[in-house]
C-alpha cells in the first residue's frame, strides 16, 4: 500500500460495538443501535402467508417439521445467539393472499395453565411500583424508568403478571428473563410457558434490528427460537402472526444463475421458490411509508419547460445525456403543470416563485458531473447521486445554482462536521443553506415548516444518504412537500446506517429513480487508496510525503502501543498534525484493541487525570451519543465530538465544535464516552486531518472486517492515514471478498412493485 513506517510511526483500526459479557442475572442495559420512530401511516390489513403446520418432530427441543434447507441456515442461527443475526437477504415481494394455518391440537394460549405470582401490594407511583417488582425478581431497580417508558404506567403490574415482558427492556437476555420469572413465579414456570415464546420472539427480532435487519426469514427465526428452548417454535410464530404481533410477507426468490427461467404462464404461482419473512410492525410500516413517500416525490410534476428526452434513466457524466436503459419507472413523474425547483408559482406558496433555467445552470456548472446532476434534477423530482468525498461538490453546485435562481434550496449533511464542509462548498450563502438532517427535522436549522407540517423548501439535497436508517429516512421524506425536488446523495461504498435498514442501497438496487454517478475522483494518495478499496483492490500507492503509512504489528498490545505513539508523537512531529486533530478508528468498542482499550491508553498519554467528573477531566476528548428513548433505542442522530471544559454540580460542560453544552450528571454515564478512539460507524460523516486506523488481528464476531468497514475507516483521513496492520492477509481478503455485512430488508422489493404498477 505505502511505505512501511519506522519503529515510531503507526496507526489503529475501525469497528462496531462488540457486546461485552454480562452477568447471569438481569443487568444494566447496554444501548442498542440507533433508530428513530417514524411517523408512519396506519397499517393496511395484515397479509398472511403462514406456512402450514408441519408434522411434530420426534427430537425434543428441535423445531418441528423444519424444511431440509435449514441446514444452510445453521450458521445464521448461531450468529443470532452471538448478537450477530445474519441471514442471507432476499428479494421480498408483497405478501401473498392470506391462508389460514391448519388447526392445531394444542390448547389455545388462553386455556393453558399459567403460573401466577403471589399478589403484591404496589406503590401508587409507577416507577416505584416497577422498582418493587424488579427488586422482588432480582433485577436491577435501575430498569424501573425504562420499564415505565416501555410498558406504561402499569409496568409493575404487567411485569408481575408476565415476567418475560422484561425482555422488552434494553440489555436483558432470555436467560436473565428466565431467572426473573422463576423468582416471581416459582418453579412452576418453564420454557413452555405460553408467555415466554412471544417475548423471546420479540427479543430476537429486536436483536436482528440492532444488527441492521428489518425482517427475518421464518425458518431462521424458528430455528433461533428452538435454540432458546422454545418447545414449539412453529406454533409460536403462527400464533404471533394470528395475534397481529408480527407481519408476514412472501418473498419469491430470484432464479439462480444457470437455473431454468421463472415459471411459465401455465405453472402454478405457488410453485415458485419463496421464503416467508417476518417483521415487527415498526420496521415493516417504516419501509412501506418510505416507499410511498419516495413514490410521491418521484411523481411530483416537473418544469414543463425542461427537455422531454432523458426524463428517465441514468444521467451519465460528460454530455449529461440520459441512458435509455434507465431504471423502471424513473422519470415517470408526469409533466403538466408547474413543478417545484424553479417552476412557476402554483399559488399555494410552496413552489418556487421564479422559473429556473436548468440548461443555463448546467452549462455554468463547475464540472461535467455537476452538469449531469443539474440536468437530471431538471427532469425528475427524485434523483439519486453517488460519489466519493470530492463528489460532494456536485450537489453543492446544484443547491448554489438553485438559490441563485431564487429557489428555496437546502443541503443536509449527516454530521456537524459534514455541514461545515458543505457550507464552505456552497460559498458565501453556505451557512444559511447547509444544515444537518437532525437540525432540519427538529426545526433548529433550515427553512422551518409550512402550515401542513412539511418543510418550506423547493429543493433538498441530502448528503450522506447511506447513513439514514429506514425510520429516519421515512421521517425525512415525509417532510418533503408535494412539488419539491429531492436529491439523495452519498457514497455507496461506506458502511450502512447504524440503525436498521439500508434505505439508500435499496433505492439504488431498485432502480426506482434517475441515478447520476459522479466521475470526480478523490485526490491524492489517500483518495487513490480508498478508490481501490471501493472496487475490491487493496493495492500499494505512491506516498512521497508519507500521506499513507503502514505499520505492521504482531499482537494487540503492540497495536495499542503503536497507535498511541503515532497520535502523541510521530504524526505531530513528522506530518505536522497535532494530536487534537487526529483520531483513531478501530473495529469495535470491546476487545484488546477496541475503543475502550485505546481510549484508556490515549488518555493516560495525552491527558492523564483522576477522572474527577464522572470519569472525565477537563481537556478530555469525548463523544456524546444520543440518549436512548423510552423503547431503549437510540435515535438516528449522529454522535457529537467535543472536549470537556469543566464540571460542577449542574453537570459536565462540553465544547462541541464551538457549541457549549451542559450535560446533566445523570446523563454522563449513559451518553458520554472518551473520543480519542471511535468506531467506523461513529466516524461516518466526519473527517479529520489525520487518522490512525487500527486493524486487529482477531476481529469480534459482532463486527466483522469487511470492505465497507475498511473503506469507511480509511476515507476519514484528509491529509494523512496511518494503518496499524495486525490482520496480515485477512484485511486483503476482507477487501476483495466481503463487500459488506448483509442485511435482510424489504424496501427494494416494495419499490420495484410500485414501479411495476405505474
Amino acid at each position: 500500500m505505502a511505505d512501511r513506517a519506522g519503529a515510531d510511526e503507526r496507526p489503529p483500526a475501525d469497528g462496531e460495538s462488540a457486546a461485552t459479557p454480562e452477568p447471569a442475572g438481569p443487568t444494566r442495559p447496554a444501548p442498542p443501535a440507533s433508530a428513530e420512530a417514524a411517523d408512519t401511516p396506519a397499517p393496511a390489513p395484515r397479509p398472511s402467508a403462514v406456512p402450514e403446520k408441519p408434522e411434530p418432530s420426534a427430537a425434543a427441543g428441535k423445531p418441528a417439521g423444519l424444511p431440509p434447507e435449514l441446514a444452510r441456515l445453521a450458521e445464521a442461527v448461531r450468529a443470532i445467539e452471538r448478537n450477530e443475526v445474519a441471514p442471507a437477504p432476499r428479494s421480498v415481494p408483497r405478501p401473498a393472499p392470506a391462508s389460514a394455518p391448519e388447526p392445531t391440537a394444542a390448547p389455545p394460549a388462553a386455556d393453558r395453565p399459567r403460573p401466577v405470582a403471589a399478589p403484591m401490594a404496589l406503590p401508587d407511583k409507577p416507577v416505584e411500583a416497577a422498582r418493587v417488582v424488579l427488586a422482588r425478581g432480582g433485577a436491577p431497580e435501575a430498569l424501573a424508568e425504562a420499564a415505565v417508558g416501555t410498558l406504561g404506567e402499569r409496568a409493575g403490574e404487567l411485569l408481575g403478571g408476565d415476567p418475560w415482558l422484561i425482555l422488552g427492556l434494553p440489555g436483558v437476555r432470555p436467560d436473565q428473563a428466565d431467572g426473573f420469572a422463576r423468582a416471581l413465579l416459582g418453579d412452576a414456570c418453564g420454557p413452555g410457558d405460553p408467555r415466554r415464546g412471544p417475548a423471546v420472539t420479540g427479543w430476537l427480532l429486536a436483536r436482528a434490528a440492532d444488527a441492521g435487519h428489518t425482517a427475518l426469514e421464518w425458518s431462521v427465526l424458528s430455528a433461533a427460537l428452538a435454540k432458546q428452548t422454545v418447545p414449539d417454535p412453529e406454533e409460536t410464530l403462527r400464533s404471533a402472526v394470528e395475534d397481529g404481533r408480527l407481519m408476514v410477507f412472501r418473498d419469491e426468490r430470484a432464479p439462480e444463475a444457470g437455473s431454468r427461467p421463472s415459471r411459465t404462464d401455465d405453472e402454478d404461482e405457488d410453485e415458485a421458490p419463496a421464503d416467508i419473512l417476518l417483521a415487527l410492525d415498526r420496521y415493516a410500516l417504516a419501509e412501506e411509508s418510505l416507499a410511498d413517500g419516495l413514490a410521491r416525490v418521484l411523481n411530483s410534476p416537473v418544469d414543463p419547460s425542461a427537455p422531454e428526452e432523458g426524463a428517465a434513466g441514468t444521467a451519465q457524466d460528460g454530455a449529461g445525456a440520459q441512458d435509455g436503459a434507465a431504471s423502471e419507472g424513473a422519470g415517470a413523474s408526469g409533466a403538466g403543470g408547474a413543478g417545484a425547483g424553479g417552476a412557476a408559482d402554483t399559488g399555494d406558496g410552496r413552489a418556487g416563485t421564479r422559473r429556473m433555467d436548468w440548461e443555463a445552470a448546467a452549462a455554468a456548472a463547475p464540472s461535467p458531473s455537476a452538469a449531469a446532476l443539474i440536468r437530471a434534477v431538471a427532469d425528475s423530482a427524485l434523483v439519486a447521486h453517488t460519489g466519493g468525498e470530492a463528489a460532494r461538490a456536485e450537489p453543492a453546485a446544484l443547491v448554489a445554482a438553485a438559490r441563485a435562481a431564487g429557489l428555496r434550496a437546502y443541503a443536509a449533511a449527516h454530521t456537524e462536521d459534514g455541514r461545515r464542509r458543505l457550507a464552505r462548498a456552497l460559498g458565501p450563502d453556505g451557512d444559511g443553506a447547509a444544515v444537518t438532517v437532525d437540525g432540519l427535522l427538529s426545526g433548529t436549522q433550515g427553512p422551518g415548516r409550512d402550515g401542513d407540517g412539511t418543510l418550506a423548501l423547493d429543493l433538498l439535497a441530502v448528503l450522506d444518504a447511506p447513513q439514514l436508517d429506514v425510520e429516519r429516512a421515512a421521517t425525512l421524506v415525509e417532510t418533503v412537500p408535494d412539488g419539491a425536488r429531492l436529491v439523495l446523495s452519498g457514497d455507496p461504498a461506506v458502511l450502512w446506517s447504524a440503525g436498521p435498514g439500508r434505505a439508500f442501497a435499496d433505492l439504488l438496487a431498485a432502480k426506482a429513480c434517475p441515478l447520476v454517478v459522479s466521475r470526480t475522483p478523490d485526490p491524492g494518495p489517500v483518495g487513490e487508496l480508498v478508490s481501490g478499496i471501493g472496487i475490491g483492490e487493496l493495492a500499494p500507492v505512491e506516498a512521497p510525503d508519507k500521506e499513507v503509512v503502514i505499520v505492521p504489528v504482531r499482537d494487540p498490545r503492540e497495536a495499542v502501543h503503536r497507535a498511541v505513539q503515532l497520535m502523541a508523537d510521530s504524526i505531530p512531529r513528522a506530518i505536522g498534525v497535532p494530536a487534537e486533530q487526529t483520531v483513531a478508528v478501530t473495529l469495535a468498542h470491546g476487545g484488546p484493541v477496541g475503543t475502550r482499550a485505546l481510549n484508556a491508553a490515549l488518555k493516560e498519554r495525552l491527558n492523564p487525570g483522576p477522572g474527577r467528573f464522572g470519569g472525565f477531566d477537563p481537556g478530555d476528548r469525548v463523544v456524546l451519543n444520543a440518549e436512548p428513548d423510552a423503547s431503549g433505542t437510540v435515535p438516528g442522530t449522529p454522535p457529537a465530538f467535543g472536549t470537556v471544559v469543566s464540571g460542577d454540580p449542574a453537570g459536565l460542560r462540553l465544547d462541541c465544535g464551538g457549541t457549549q453544552l451542559v450535560l446533566a450528571p445523570e446523563r454522563v454515564t449513559g451518553s458520554l464516552r472518551h473520543g480519542w478512539a471511535v468506531t467506523a460507524h461513529q466516524a461516518a460523516g466526519t473527517r479529520w486531518p489525520a487518522v490512525v486506523v487500527v486493524v486487529p488481528g482477531e476481529t469480534p464476531a459482532a463486527a466483522p472486517l469487511t470492505r465497507s468497514w475498511a473503506y469507511t475507516a480509511f476515507s476519514r483521513a484528509e491529509r494523512h492515514l496511518s494503518v496499524v496492520q495486525g490482520a496480515e492477509q485477512e484485511l486483503h481478503r476482507a477487501v476483495s471478498e466481503r463487500p459488506a455485512k448483509d442485511r435482510t430488508t424489504r424496501l427494494r422489493t416494495v419499490l420495484r412493485e410500485q414501479a411495476a404498477q405505474v
